[in-house]
């Protein structure tokens, strides 16, 4: 005897219309078993299709008791739903509702896919379901390559993929050609002589004549309910049992066929942003531009960082340099001749000072020829041009013997050498230069280097500090004393122990000390503040971007509620239709992102070809923390599309179609 596969009781279903409810189903009782085939007939708004969806389990009664196998469907969550439309049914749609990215055998895989099959299970299984449905030449063909019939045999192909006991039918014939509706009923036919339970819904007598059961409802009323002895076919060829259900699979491995499902939403994913190259494109377009924006910024911040840390090292690279005075605005500071060349020895010998340098200077006219112009001249020691991080053009430094013996020689800068060398063509190393009434050699040209505060425009000559003492100024105090402190030594450290060892020695503060590293800090502050502030307001493009994806993919799900709907009907849970989506934005975002750092590299490129002042720099942190932004920008502002999609109703979803 025959089991009860299907048990309604009391089956009814209600849709609001207007003010009123319209009743469409109105208690059925009704009983199937397992192993029939059974037609349902009514005309259209008879209820036939809303009772196939409910025995789908693609809607849910209103009221009354819907079990199978006993289990009683309305205790049952959405995920449990689509364990059963996956493990016990497959459907047959009158509008085949096969995915136009996917080939044959990839719309054959999916109920597949979503039970948890190894790729070269489901492969196999859909190339032999689809040889013996005549579609073995047809596999790598796309829908809109296939007719009408052939579709529909991709769909019963499809039907049959997890082995499910229960085919719904739904006009399976209705918009096919004699032929080919002819073909599909003998396919039918011989799925129920193998034991399937096949459901049929039509309106068309001719195709309810090939059940043994039918069934007629007129006005969501069952009106008749008559069995017919019709002959089975025997001899037929069965379908292929190599993977059926998981329930049949005790090796089945969960992690393996959520990797699977992970796969397939990528490929999915991929083959959605290929169909609309244009609209992906417009998406990612925000993103892009954030993206590309906030690295420049960050990028140009550095490189700007970098330039005006180099300048400060043009002035001396972690260098104190010691006034006489109280401050720039002590009126007696040029009067004040404390700091002595024992002050820059003292200073010499302690063990945070790497190099030391006393400084004395004067105003004179330089002559070469028939030129001449007014110099600033320098009294420096040998170590002055280490602690300047001064760099030679041609010629060389003077050393501490040249210092020693009072030397009369003069290394010139960049200005000196192009106002009073450069018309005449000659060589100034080595050339004699008259300053003030002091013949002096040049012994080297220093490459160009910032020069401070005010102007850099002025002439400087650089002479041992003994000659400058000797033969300029005839006075042994120093205008100032340059210390450039040890790299292991914070410079506020070394600031304050300089201060404490001169004080000491004079027996009052009446100096005062210049910390480089002060403007270091407040440049590179200030720096960092409106790098941070622009960096902030380019974010904003980026929280933009974002909503346009969330916008594109909302829009994106309206287009794709059919394709939504099948994935459900065919087994698909709520989680595996939010991945797809979630994975869909976040890949949208991740590209934009990529493609908006690499826009920032050839930003950069092009800045560099074009400014030689200075260039971008690029941080790795900052790259990899753009990708993760955008990231993080797919899955925030893509989880409410796809929320939306994974809650759609299946039933819904397909009659939106």
């Amino acid at each position: 005897m025959a089991r009860p596969l299907i048990v309604l009781r009391k089956l009814r279903k209600e849709f609001p219309a207007g003010e009123e409810t319209l009743a469409v189903l109105k208690d059925l009782d009704l009983v199937i078993e397992a192993g029939e085939m059974v037609a349902i007939m009514g005309a259209s708004g008879s209820g036939k299709s809303t009772l196939m969806n409910i025995l789908g389990c693609l809607d849910r009664p209103t009221s009354g008791s819907y079990s199978i196998e006993g289990r009683e469907t309305a205790e049952l969550e959405p995920d449990e739903l689509a364990e059963l439309r996956r493990e016990h049914f497959g459907f047959i749609f009158q509008r085949y509702h096969l995915l136009a990215e996917l080939t044959a055998v990839g719309n054959v895989e999916i109920p597949a896919i979503y039970a948890g099959l190894s790729p070269q299970e489901r492969e196999d299984r859909a190339r032999a379901l689809l040889d013996r449905l005549g579609m073995g030449e047809r596999t790598e063909h796309r829908p809109g390559q296939l007719s009408g019939g052939q579709q529909q045999r991709v769909s019963i192909a499809r039907a049959l993929m997890n082995g499910g006991e229960v085919i719904l039918a739904d006009e399976p014939t209705g918009a096919l050609d004699r032929h080919s509706g002819e073909e599909v009923l003998r396919i039918l036919e011989e799925l129920h002589a193998e034991g399937k339970t096949i459901i049929i819904v039509t309106h068309d007598a001719s195709v309810a004549v090939r059940a043994d059961r039918i069934i007629e409802l007129s006005d969501g009323v069952i009106v008749s309910d008559r069995h017919r002895a019709v002959a089975k076919p025997s001899g037929l060829p069965t379908v292929p049992a190599t993977a059926v259900a998981r329930r049949a699979r005790p090796n089945w491995l969960p992690w393996r066929g959520s990797l699977d499902r992970l796969r397939e939403a990528l490929h999915m994913a991929l083959l959605s942003m290929n169909a609309h190259r244009l609209r992906t494109f417009l998406t990612m377009l925000g993103i892009i531009i954030g993206i590309a924006s906030v690295v420049s910024i960050v990028a140009l911040g550095a490189g700007s960082q970098q330039k005006v840390l180099e300048n400060i090292s043009g002035l001396g690279t972690n260098t104190l340099e010691i006034f006489p005075g109280k401050g720039f605005g002590d009126r007696r500071s040029d009067k004040i001749e404390t700091l002595k060349m024992a002050d820059a020895r003292a200073l010499g010998q302690q063990s945070y000072v790497a190099a030391v340098t006393p400084t004395v200077s004067t105003s004179e006219t330089a002559r070469y020829g028939s030129k001449e112009a007014t110099a600033l001249v320098n009294g420096v020691g040998a170590q002055y041009f280490d602690v300047r991080g001064s760099k030679l053009a041609a010629g060389q430094f003077f050393d501490e013997d040249n210092t020693n013996a009072m030397d009369q020689i003069v290394v010139i800068d960049d200005n000196t050498r192009s106002t009073l060398f450069e018309d005449s063509g000659v060589d100034p190393v080595g050339q004699v230069l008259i300053i003030g009434n002091v013949p002096c050699r040049v012994v080297g040209v220093m490459e160009a280097q910032q020069g401070g505060f005010g102007s850099s425009s002025n002439l400087s000559l650089y002479l041992p500090y003994t000659t400058v003492q000797a033969r300029f100024v005839g006075e042994s105090s120093l205008r100032s004393i340059t210390v450039r402190v040890a790299d292991d030594t914070e410079p506020d450290l070394a600031e304050q122990a300089v201060t404490q060892l001169l004080t000491l020695r004079h027996g009052t503060e009446d100096f005062f000390i210049l910390n480089t590293d002060d403007i270091r800090e407040t440049i590179t502050s200030t720096t960092e503040t409106m790098t941070l502030l622009v960096a902030a307001i380019a974010v904003i493009s980026l929280v933009v971007g974002g909503i346009g994806v969330m916008n594109i993919m909302l829009v994106a799900v309206s287009e794709r509620i059919s394709e939504i709907g099948v994935r459900m009907a065919v087994g698909g849970r709520r989680s595996d239709i939010l991945q797809q989506f979630l994975i869909e934005a976040v890949l949208v975002c991740l590209i934009g992102g990529l493609l908006g750092v690499g826009l920032s590299l050839a930003f950069g490129a092009g800045f560099k070809a074009f400014s030689s002042n200075f260039e971008l720099i690029y941080s790795t942190t900052s790259i990899v923390a753009a990708c993760l932004c955008s990231t993080a920008i797919g899955v925030v502002f893509g989880f409410l599309p796809a929320r939306n999609a994974s809650r759609l109703d299946p039933v819904v979803a397909l009659a939106r179609d």
